[in-house]
């Protein structure tokens, strides 16, 4: 069995978010929480009440929830959802910093103030994520009370 993490970000940063996942620095860890821009089209526009079941349903089965924040992340609703159910299900979390990771125009943002209290806080950049997200993750998960998966 592998660890199953769900990714939190806001879409205006899928670029960064995708930098993030595509590190393959996790090993033996689904990704969860990615959606390609068409599907995610697709979803909004059936509703509100969609987008919450989509996320309900990608956050089955989690052990850890990573939010990647942005400029902008502390405005989406969605986040906070993804936040709020990831606490209720008891899974372990973290925020990192992605802000710092060049856009496909090359340009980097500032970062937002949204942190969760009680839960770590990396940056992307400064902290060496792509050497050190899987132990963050697995950090998380452990300090949730989350078992080290069977392999």
């Amino acid at each position: 069995m592998t660890r199953k993490v769900f990714f939190s970000f806001k879409y205006e940063d899928v670029h960064r978010a995708m930098n993030v996942r595509n590190s393959n620095v996790i090993g033996g860890v689904m990704k969860s929480g990615f959606i390609d821009k068409a599907e995610f089209e697709k979803v909004e526009r059936e509703g509100n009440r969609a987008i919450q079941t989509w996320i309900d349903n990608q956050l089955n089965g989690t052990s850890a929830t990573v939010v990647l924040v942005g400029a902008n992340t502390h405005k989406s609703k969605w986040v906070k959802y993804e936040i709020d159910q990831s606490i209720a299900r008891g899974n372990g979390l973290l925020t990192i910093d992605i802000s710092k990771i060049a856009d496909m125009q090359g340009i980097t943002t500032n970062c937002c103030s949204l942190r969760v209290p009680g839960y770590k806080h990396y940056y992307w950049n400064n902290d060496n994520g792509r050497s050190n997200l899987g132990a963050w993750v697995e950090a998380a998960a452990k300090a949730a009370g989350k078992h080290s998966p069977a392999v």
